[in-house]
């Protein structure tokens, strides 16, 4: 079973949340760690390190979805994600977004943490849309 950690600059991680909660229901399997001006870098070290421990309980790996590449997140979960000591696995990608968060729902009984996040970009790319205008009427029905 892969566990997921979204990670973000401000509260974007618990809104994503928040949001996959209203439209799947509680979501056990994400957790959010979110840097603040208050607790700043340092605090938000800990807090990361708390909640992948949280997160690799019982699980096969972690998967950290990050919002953006290069960002204290994004280094401080490479730091575990590339440390020996890390267990269990720990895999990291940027460009955390709303599908890519529902669509986590789908890798999560992965036992191979890469294996699992390799899908998931595959599974996400898709939904990265740029609008066209539609000429002929659709009907509301899925």
């Amino acid at each position: 079973m892969i566990n997921i950690i979204v990670a973000s600059h401000g509260p974007l991680a618990d809104a994503l949340l928040a949001s996959g909660n209203m439209v799947y229901g509680e979501l056990p399997h994400i957790f959010t760690v979110t840097l603040g001006e208050q607790a700043g870098i340092e605090g938000f070290k800990l807090d990361f390190a708390n909640t992948l421990e949280k997160a690799a309980q019982n699980a096969d790996g972690v998967l950290v979805l990050c919002d953006m590449q290069s960002g204290t997140p994004w280094n401080v979960a490479c730091q575990h994600a590339f440390s020996p000591e890390t267990t269990p696995p720990v895999a990291v990608v940027a460009g955390v977004n709303f599908p890519m968060l529902l669509q986590s729902e789908e890798i999560s009984h992965f036992t191979d943490v890469h294996a699992a996040a390799e899908q998931l970009l595959e599974m996400t790319v898709p939904t990265l849309i740029k609008a066209a205008q539609v000429l002929s009427a659709q009907s509301d029905d899925f």
